[in-house]
């Protein structure tokens, strides 16, 4: 399953390679999609290429994106609900990369931490912090 695509010993190896289509498609979530959600949180934790961490970054804002658009399943929670469950248990995570990562970094992460609406009450201040690093990295419409 998916957990074999994505674990923390392979996401080194992704270079080349999305997850698009496998996860989500264009923010569509799956059944497979919460769990793989748990494994990126899993896999982001861990010492990661630049490249790698980028790819599932990515991905795990594509599928914050299409969270909320979900119906509930037959046990009443949604695949969103599921997805942002898994995501949420990885906050300080999200928060530590977003703060001291790129600012591309900076930028998916303050984005998932709002399309899941992550950290409760901390949300808006984290996410005032991670736009801002986005604001202060990025120079005459340029990433640095």
């Amino acid at each position: 399953m998916i957990e074999a695509i994505i674990t923390a010993e392979t996401a080194q190896d992704m270079i080349g390679y999305t997850l698009d289509g496998h996860v989500e498609i264009s923010t569509i979530i799956f059944e497979c999609t919460p769990p793989a959600v748990g494994v990126i949180m899993a896999a982001l934790a861990g010492e990661l290429s630049i490249l790698a961490r980028g790819v599932l970054l990515q991905t795990l804002s594509f599928v914050a994106a299409g969270s909320g658009d979900y119906e509930p399943d037959t046990e009443g929670a949604s695949l969103g609900d599921e997805c942002r469950h898994h995501a949420e248990e990885g906050f300080w995570g999200l928060a530590q990369i977003g703060l001291t990562g790129s600012a591309d970094d900076a930028e998916t992460v303050a984005d998932i931490c709002e399309y899941f609406g992550l950290g409760g009450d901390k949300a808006a201040f984290y996410q005032a912090q991670l736009r801002e690093r986005m604001r202060s990295k990025t120079k005459r419409g340029r990433r640095v």
